[in-house]
């Protein structure tokens, strides 16, 4: 069945709205090419779920936005969760556009860029240009079509060569205006044998009108760079999240992914390592965590294409009351990848009757000289597990959170910075209702 997808916004407005934000002329053609796509394709195909019957057309319009000139008058969500970051590098955006950027005067002066994507088309445009929608690319389908069209404020970080980055970027990303367009992108460039570590937030307002977020990261590793990108998105059950993250590695190039998908509404991911270079390496470790009615698909993928290139990938989710996952693993070796390993695990616990995990392990192998190996596993809580705790005079109630923080620790405990731990598990005990 194809479903016919209702443009939020026709060409003559939408090129009003680039050339009155002045940006240049290719950028304004990109995103009028990008809309009459959207009006052809169809949805993307997820596997065993209908997102056509999802709530998705909830785009809302193009808002400016007020410049904040201190995380003072930032709202009270986003002042906690960056806390005591006045003298980082820090970005916000809040619905359509950019409120907040700062950068540090010494990675400034090192050559490190830092600020909204709309600034960089306009200041940096040869490094944009050369890279904007080459990872997701615009013919995808009529979700990635209308994310290249609409797309407003984002991030964009450039690392130049053999320059190591030894603090985190951040930034924060709120919707909480439900008529104003949410559609972030993030490009983040890592030059030949550079390291840098980004991390983000995706939060919502309490307004209970559908919102959806059509979001996009691309992200380029060149030679030799070390890139880790953590990611957690939080929004509310309003929210309808779809989002494609990307990242191209080329030769002895490194990305870790570390994504938290704590969401409350129907969530779409897609994650995506291509090893492009040979000794190329990419790491990702997804957490999930599933409450209420949510329907949600989280697809983590590699696809190796250099020698000696390695994956790994591990996934593991949570479902409680009626919550309906689908969890996808796909590791691809192309013909000519030789001595490459690519490794996956997805395990989902559920904690109701009702709810719903399913985990497919996908090895899709080429070339006859690698090494593969995937494991999968859905099921509920061992009840022999709670026995034995409870006859330690432990509590229902904690032996199951024991359980799953243990459940979940695998992948808490490898990511690297402590402050995204904290601020992980406490989004996880919230959204276990402990």
């Amino acid at each position: 069945m194809t479903t016919q997808t209702i443009l939020p916004v026709n060409a003559e407005g939408l090129s009003a709205l680039s050339k009155g934000s002045n940006e240049p002329a290719w950028l304004t053609e990109n995103r009028l090419k990008a809309l009459e796509l959207a009006a052809t394709l169809e949805l993307p195909k997820l596997e065993k779920t209908r997102i056509e019957r999802w709530d998705i057309q909830n785009y809302g319009s193009f808002k400016s936005v007020s410049p904040i000139a201190s995380l003072a008058e930032a709202p009270e969500s986003i002042r906690e969760l960056i806390k005591d970051q006045e003298a980082g590098n820090l970005i916000i955006q809040r619905n359509s556009g950019t409120v907040y950027t700062k950068l540090s005067p010494e990675l400034a002066a090192q050559g490190v860029i830092f600020t909204d994507l709309a600034t960089a088309v306009k200041d940096h445009e040869d490094l944009v240009k050369a890279h904007l929608h080459t990872a997701v690319t615009a013919d995808e389908s009529s979700v990635a079509a209308l994310h290249a069209a609409l797309w407003n404020g984002g991030v964009f970080l450039y690392v130049p060569k053999n320059v190591e980055v030894s603090v985190p970027l951040q930034a924060v990303l709120l919707t909480d205006d439900e008529e104003a367009t949410f559609a972030p992108h993030i490009l983040v460039i890592a030059d030949t044998n550079s390291s840098v570590t980004y991390v983000d937030n995706y939060v919502s307002g309490t307004s209970g009108k559908p919102v959806t977020h059509n979001g996009a990261v691309e992200v380029f590793a060149k030679s030799g760079a070390k890139v880790r990108f953590a990611t957690i998105h939080q929004m509310g059950t309003n929210v309808t999240d779809i989002s494609y993250r990307r990242a191209v590695i080329e030769n002895d190039a490194s990305m870790e992914w570390i994504v938290g998908e704590m969401n409350s509404g129907d969530t779409a991911s897609d994650t995506y390592s291509i090893l492009k270079g040979n000794g190329s390496t990419s790491d990702s470790k997804i957490i999930a965590v599933g409450s209420g009615s949510q329907k949600l698909n989280y697809t983590t993928r590699a696809n190796h294409f250099g020698k000696s290139s390695e994956s790994q990938m591990i996934t593991r989710a949570v479902m409680r009351e009626e919550a309906q996952a689908i969890i996808n693993g796909i590791t691809k070796i192309e013909k000519g990848a030789t001595k490459s390993d690519g490794q996956q695990t997805e395990k989902v616990l559920m904690l109701s009757p009702k709810a719903r995990g399913d985990a497919n392990p996908i090895l899709l192998i080429d070339e006859d000289d690698v090494k593969a190996g995937h494991a999968a596993s859905v099921g509920q809580v061992n009840p022999e597990q709670i026995y034995y705790l409870m006859s330690r005079g432990i509590s229902r109630e904690v032996a199951e959170s024991l359980i799953i923080y243990g459940f979940l620790a695998p992948v808490v405990s490898q990511i690297p910075l402590e402050g995204l731990r904290t601020q992980l598990q406490s989004v996880i005990e919230g959204k276990l209702g402990q």
